[in-house]
């Protein structure tokens, strides 16, 4: 069985972040902002594009799910969220835009995703107990 590492833990944080942002961000440079040029129309380029972003989203998000649950992904946002209040409140982090609140928004939702890719590793090294689907005959 493999050890979880902190490496690992950061590549997926990194993925995470990154299909979210890649899907949209408020810079202008995303595939949402790429389709929204030519819409209603489609290159096949953009579609592939697209499909392959869908399947992403559904592979990161079915896994956050299974491994955290509703309740876990609440928490989770909960503890974030609190994160962000508490920068705010030290004057870290000024939150006077659509555009920085959208930023901050978004890379929680990547690092939800990312801790949720990461929570069955974290679970069993804790716990000692290994995640598994199970599957009937």
């Amino acid at each position: 069985m493999e050890r979880f590492k902190l490496k690992g833990m950061a590549w997926r944080m990194a993925f995470s972040v990154a299909l979210v942002l890649l899907t949209f961000n408020p810079s202008g440079h995303s595939y949402y902002h790429w389709v929204s040029q030519s819409f209603p129309s489609f290159s096949p380029v953009e579609l592939i594009a697209g499909l392959v972003l869908l399947g992403l989203w559904i592979f990161f998000v079915n896994s956050t799910m299974r491994a955290m649950g509703k309740v876990g992904i609440f928490i989770l946002m909960g503890v974030f969220a609190s994160i962000v209040w508490w920068m705010v409140a030290q004057g870290w982090l000024a939150l006077d835009s659509g555009s920085k609140i959208a930023w901050v928004v978004l890379v929680i939702l990547g690092l939800v995703l990312g801790f949720g890719m990461s929570w069955a590793h974290i679970r069993r090294n804790v716990s000692g107990q290994a995640s598994v689907d199970r599957v009937d005959k």
